[in-house]
Formats: structure tokens, C-alpha cells, sequence
């Protein structure tokens, strides 16, 4: 098997094709702003910065796909919500001064401009230059920050929108909901036309770990299946990525369309490629806290290991389950980037696909 570049290999993934190798697309943006020897306050205005600590650390580990984020409020901010800077850490939204302190105000509240509002423009400005200087050969995937679900939580305050879903009428919910997910689609639309190769929200408050099942399928989910059908027809990849235990909602997950599903910890990759099969590439799922940062280089390759042999490796992206911290040793950096090589070979995923016809 001839050697792939990062983007073939991410790509051929994509395609459910065997790849040279498992390619490894770690969500590693603080890991990358500390490699390149930046604090998160220093680079979360700055495209150009944000750009510069993903040439940095890609160059460094070698890993096949980029993933553009900075943290969860650039979105919500660029739709009027108040952030709050932390010099050491992520922007969070100010939760205790909402935009919408009434959900009748959604009807007031304009759709950002991707290209003027707040600091949307500068993940668009790290895309096009990440495009521009590795986008030939290395996987660019471009978030679009936050879905549905998440940005109506993060601009009416996530406790208050919990309550309003059982106090408020549900065509007001939905009302709201519809604004969030055309806000975001013009976001993920605008990564495409940056350079993006896919592109990709975080609709974590809609997990279990928060709502139930019934309550994603009710509020969550339909809004979900509209923004993957206007991105992807627009001509990207698009990935849907939720926190925590989402085994209850795998196959929703997957109903949505969304090419990639990105599976955090708690979820049994195995488990998750039996349900979802190859109807949406896999990313995951790596603990980002133990093994990642507090254990070693070998328990990182076991669950790498573990990973791929659930899976078959084909349709994987090996990654973190989530964010990475920036405090990731670099041993455990290297063991995640060279995992993909070291147990998901050419040769290594043919027996594994030899092994799954014959089971």
C-alpha cells in the first residue's frame, strides 16, 4: 500500500476505504496553543494566531487533521451575548446577563454576519490560512462552534432554558431552535468557503448527560437533521459532536445524516460501530483526562489499540474523546499521533476486516 498524505487518508476514511493507516485527528487546539508557547487569552482574538499554533503543533506531531476551535462562546457572542475572558483558559459566556431574558425576544434578535460579527472572522480568517499553508495535504476541519440545542442554552442561560422546555409552548421552543440553527448553518457555510475540508458543531447540552432521550428526539434532533442537510448540500462534511454517555441516542445520532459523529470517553466504540455502522465515520474516543494527561504513553496505545480493534478501523478517526487539555504531556501527544500507525496499519486493518467477515 503506498504511502497517503494526512488529507488522503482522512479523506479515503471518509469514503469508508481502507487507508494506509488509521488516521489520527486529535481535538488538540490547547494543546497546540501551549505547544506553540501561547495562553489561550493571547490568541482567542486572533486568527492569525490561532492559524499559527496549529501550523506549530502539527509540524511538531504530525497528526492527520486540524480541528479550528477556541472555545464554546464565540458563536453565542457574535449573536450578542456577553463573554467572559480568562487569560489561562477558554472564553465562557457571562450566564448571569443573557441576551434573551425572555424567550419572545428571538424575534428581535438578528442573525450574525459570519464575516463582521463578533470574532466569527477570525476562525474563518485560521481557516483560510491553515487552508492556504498545509490545506494541499494535512485534513482542515473547521468548526462552526455550537448547534442548536447548545447556542439556545448558552443565549438564554442553560438552567432557564431547561425549565423553559416544560414551561414554555413548544412552537416558541422550536422558534428559538430554528434561529440557533440558521445562525449556525451560516457559519458552517462560511468554513466551507474558507477552505474547510468539513466542518462541525458541538451540541453537547442536548446529551443525556443533561436531557433525556425523549427530550433530545423532541427538541434537539429535528433541528440537528436540518442543519446537516443544508450544510452537507452545500458541499461539506459535516460533524455532530456531543458530550458524554450518548449510547441512548447513537441511532438518532446517526439518523441526523452527519458524515462524522465524534463520540466522547463514555461511549463503547465497538458498541457504536455496531449500531451506526458505515453510515457516518467514527471520531473518537480516547479519554482526554486519564490516560491523556495524567496516564502513560502505553495506556494511551492500549485504548487506541482497543479503539480500532472495536472498530475494524475503517470509517475512524482516531481523536480524544473530547478537548484535549493543554496540559498533555508530550509523550501522551506522541503516543495518540503514532497509535494510528503502530496498530492501525494497511496490513493490520485487512486481518481485522478478514477476522469481521468471518465472525
Amino acid at each position: 500500500m503506498r504511502e497517503m498524505t494526512p488529507l488522503q487518508r482522512c479523506l479515503a476514511a471518509l469514503r469508508f476505504e481502507v487507508p494506509d493507516r488509521v488516521p489520527v485527528v486529535p481535538q488538540s487546539f490547547m494543546v497546540a496553543c501551549a505547544t506553540a508557547g501561547y495562553k489561550i487569552g493571547e490568541i482567542n482574538k486572533s486568527g492569525k494566531l490561532m492559524a499559527e499554533t496549529h501550523l506549530v503543533s502539527q509540524a511538531k506531531y504530525g497528526y492527520d487533521g486540524v480541528v479550528i476551535d477556541i472555545d464554546d462562546a464565540t458563536l453565542a457572542e457574535a449573536c450578542g451575548a456577553k463573554v467572559i475572558w480568562r487569560e489561562n483558559d477558554v472564553a465562557i459566556v457571562d450566564e448571569e446577563d443573557v441576551v434573551l431574558k425572555d424567550l419572545r425576544q428571538i424575534d428581535d434578535l438578528p442573525l450574525p454576519d459570519p464575516y463582521n460579527s463578533g470574532r466569527l472572522p477570525e476562525w474563518l480568517e485560521a481557516t483560510r490560512i491553515l487552508r492556504e499553508k498545509i490545506g494541499d495535504h494535512v485534513f482542515i476541519m473547521g468548526r462552526a462552534d455550537q448547534g442548536p440545542f447548545d447556542l439556545a442554552c448558552l443565549l438564554r442561560g442553560a438552567q432557564q432554558f431547561m425549565i423553559d422546555l416544560v414551561t414554555e409552548p413548544p412552537e416558541l421552543i422550536w422558534k428559538v431552535l430554528d434561529y440557533c440553527r440558521r445562525a449556525g448553518t451560516l457559519f458552517a457555510k462560511a468554513q466551507k468557503d474558507a477552505g474547510a475540508h468539513a466542518t462541525s458543531i458541538g451540541d453537547s447540552f442536548a446529551g443525556p448527560n443533561l436531557i433525556s432521550p425523549a427530550m433530545f428526539r423532541q427538541f434537539a434532533l429535528e433541528h440537528e437533521i436540518i442543519m446537516t442537510k443544508e450544510v452537507q448540500d452545500y458541499g461539506i462534511p459535516f460533524s455532530i459532536h456531543i458530550c458524554g454517555d450518548t449510547t441512548a441516542i447513537l441511532e438518532d445520532m446517526a439518523s441526523t445524516g452527519a458524515q462524522i459523529l465524534e463520540l466522547d470517553w463514555q461511549v463503547d466504540m465497538g458498541y457504536a460501530k455496531r449500531v451506526v455502522g458505515n453510515r457516518a465515520v467514527l471520531m473518537g474516543n480516547i479519554n482526554p483526562s486519564d490516560p491523556l494527561v495524567w496516564g502513560t504513553p502505553e495506556a494511551i496505545e492500549a485504548q487506541a489499540r482497543n479503539i480500532i480493534e472495536a472498530t475494524g478501523g475503517i470509517g475512524l478517526f482516531l481523536s480524544s474523546g473530547c478537548a484535549m487539555g493543554y496540559n498533555t504531556p508530550e509523550a501522551n501527544m506522541r503516543a495518540l499521533c503514532e497509535a494510528g500507525k503502530k496498530y492501525g496499519s494497511y496490513e493490520r486493518l485487512m486481518e481485522l476486516q478478514e477476522r469481521r467477515s468471518k465472525a
